[in-house]
């Protein structure tokens, strides 16, 4: 695992995938590897009509489709293999010191992470994709989330390097194993913590916080602790503009009412209301 994969589409988010990937680079001391996967059912590389009405008199209909659609394919292509070097200018510029390598796939991005997922320490996603401008998200987030293990960083419009973050915690096995990942990671080092827990129990959830606080003390963060109620979303999202936070972490799928409001369609409603870049830890 040794790559920060920024997968890039030509969406307005394009820029903020490469500067958070920088950021994220430099941080841990990794290359950054561009990835355009160009999607193959919105790109066939074959056309199949065979079964299209109305066609099968006029064949050279059919085939001057096909040649068209196989034009359109290959300039796409092209027009991606452009986008990832002028993506790759982007990174240099900002830290000539990343190593920086490119990768363009025709096929699938899930099946595509998959099979880059046991040389990533992290994946670089933005928002919105590039066939998605006009949706609060893209349609590609959580099935990403829910596939891979390794830790995703997903990205608005716009990304500067923050300066402090916020862990959204619940006490359950999986929010202990993502605070031991933080602890171990350099991804986060340097950076202010804030480790949040939403509970209506004052008391046990001050208890969870002091021993999770002791994990990344020993880590040398700097940390506060702080216990809100309410309802998880509006008391998170208070309390990062309180604080002027600038990246939440989260541990995806836990076992309490942050777990419940990861799965289905709680996971886009967090995504598409953040104001902030998002790093979901499995």
């Amino acid at each position: 695992m040794t790559n920060v994969i920024a997968c890039i589409d030509g969406s307005k988010a394009t820029l903020a995938v490469c500067n958070a990937s920088v950021w994220a680079a430099t941080q841990m001391a990794a290359p950054v590897t561009l990835l355009h996967v160009l999607d193959k059912s919105v790109y066939p590389t074959q056309l199949n009509l065979s079964g299209s009405i109305g066609l099968g008199t006029r064949e050279h209909l059919l085939d001057e489709m096909v040649e068209i659609e196989g034009r359109r394919s290959k300039l796409a292509l092209e027009q991606g293999k452009y986008m990832l070097e002028d993506a790759k200018t982007c990174v240099t510029k900002q830290q000539s010191s990343v190593a920086v390598n490119t990768l363009q796939r025709h096929g699938d991005l899930i099946e595509t992470l998959l099979e880059q997922e046991p040389n990533a320490r992290l994946v670089v996603m933005g928002r919105q994709g590039e066939q998605h401008q006009d949706h609060p998200i893209g349609s590609h987030i959580e099935s990403v989330i829910r596939t891979l293990k390794q830790p995703i960083l997903v990205v608005m419009p716009e990304f500067t390097a923050p300066k402090r973050f916020i862990f959204a915690y619940d006490g359950s096995a999986t929010a202990k194993k993502a605070l031991a990942r933080v602890a171990a990671s350099p991804l986060l080092k340097g950076l202010e913590c804030h480790l949040v827990m939403v509970s209506d129990n004052q008391t046990q959830a001050s208890a969870e916080l002091a021993v999770a606080a002791d994990t990344l003390n020993s880590a040398d963060f700097s940390v506060s602790t702080a216990v809100c109620q309410g309802e998880v979303q509006a008391a998170l999202e208070a309390y990062q503009v309180e604080h002027n936070i600038d990246l939440m972490v989260m541990g995806a799928y836990g076992h309490s009412r942050i777990r419940e409001f990861f799965v289905g369609s709680n996971t886009t409603r967090m995504i598409s209301k953040s104001k902030i870049p998002l790093l979901l830890l499995r």
